[in-house]
């Protein structure tokens, strides 16, 4: 467990501060709707449907946000999309776009670069999902493999951007959050009225559109964030009041499976999440096959986790109405064969 300054109650500030809400929580509903303009040229809005046998399975009124239907089969590429199209405006002559990624947040780049006719090199660690490079591959970017796991990944890249002149895209930044946030604010129109919806974090864009969208909404949905106890550096942060890494990322919910948190991000979720959760990866497991079962929906891991969140918190949330987020589904294939014969994957 490594502390990263922020020793000084950094995030009950953030939790109590009358005066500074973080810039990246104070997107108004303009900027989501300058967002979504963006977003739509290339996406129509996805659905968020109520499913009665979720709502029977866990005894509250269940809605899901289905972001596994988009162009890439997750919610990222909205952030793609609209970082790409201001980034071409502010550097018309700019060079292509690096980032790292474990999956979601490669292919949304390698899409919106295709849409805005920009370069993008993606690079993934080693043992990534192989049908998600293969995806990122065909949306025409370059994947390169490096590093033991997504922060190790981060540090190549940002050599190689260097070293070649390319734009280094972050995985959170203002932009990022205010495209990845038009899922929520879609979300949070259609149910003004959810008490709770759970998240899942990977870096934080999700979970703080999630935030920024409630707060300009003026709403009073609580959001509960959720890690994967395998990578819960967010968790950690959260309950210290500090920024903590996690001591490990071995989860095979991937979009999930980051070590240390953004200070920004985190500075968000301290302030406008209710809670962070952990969920280990055998509930994730039957989150999947409760999602198929019920829904016929596949999901990632990450996709699954905030369904999970619910299932270990069914008590508390009996007969209440919760939000999930379906957040992706784009998990290999043999993962699949081993979750619907009743295995867990592994790592």
């Amino acid at each position: 467990m490594i502390g990263h300054g922020f020793t000084d109650g950094f995030c009950d500030r953030a939790r109590h501060s009358e005066d500074d809400k973080g810039h990246h929580t104070m997107l108004s509903c303009r900027d989501f709707e300058k967002a979504e303009e963006l977003v739509y040229r290339s996406m129509s809005p996805t659905p968020c449907y109520n499913w009665p046998l979720l709502a029977a399975e866990l005894g509250a009124d269940v809605w899901m946000k289905h972001e596994n239907h988009t162009p890439t089969g997750a919610f990222k590429v909205r952030g793609g999309l609209v970082y790409a199209n201001r980034h071409k405006a502010r550097f018309p002559e700019g060079g292509g776009l690096i980032s790292a990624t474990r999956g979601n947040h490669g292919l949304s780049l390698a899409f919106a670069a295709r849409v805005e006719g920009m370069r993008a090199t993606i690079v993934v660690p080693h043992g990534n999902s192989p049908e998600k490079n293969e995806a990122t591959k065909a949306f025409g970017a370059t994947v390169v493999e490096e590093g033991d796991d997504f922060d190790l990944a981060v540090s190549h890249a940002k050599a190689v951007a260097a070293q070649d002149g390319l734009h280094m895209v972050p995985s959170f930044h203002e932009d990022l959050v205010a495209g990845v946030g038009t899922y929520a604010y879609e979300m949070l129109q259609q149910n003004r009225d959810l008490d709770t919806i759970y998240v899942p974090i990977g870096k934080g864009s999700g979970i703080c559109g999630m935030i920024a969208a409630r707060d300009a909404l003026n709403l009073k949905t609580k959001i509960v964030g959720v890690t994967s106890d395998r990578a819960d550096g967010y968790a950690r942060s959260f309950e210290a009041g500090c920024l903590l890494e996690a001591d490990r990322s071995d989860t095979f919910a991937d979009g999930m499976a980051v070590r240390c948190p953004d200070p920004d991000a985190l500075a968000v979720v301290c302030k406008g999440a209710e809670r962070v959760v952990r969920v280990d990866d055998e509930t994730i497991a039957n989150a999947i096959r409760l999602i198929f079962r019920a829904t016929h929906n596949m999901a990632e891991g990450a996709g699954a986790a905030s369904l999970a969140a619910l299932m270990s918190e069914k008590a508390k949330m009996a007969g209440k109405k919760v939000g999930v987020v379906l957040s992706g589904h784009n998990i290999d294939t043999a993962w699949v064969a081993q979750l619907m014969a009743g295995q867990t994957p592994t790592v």
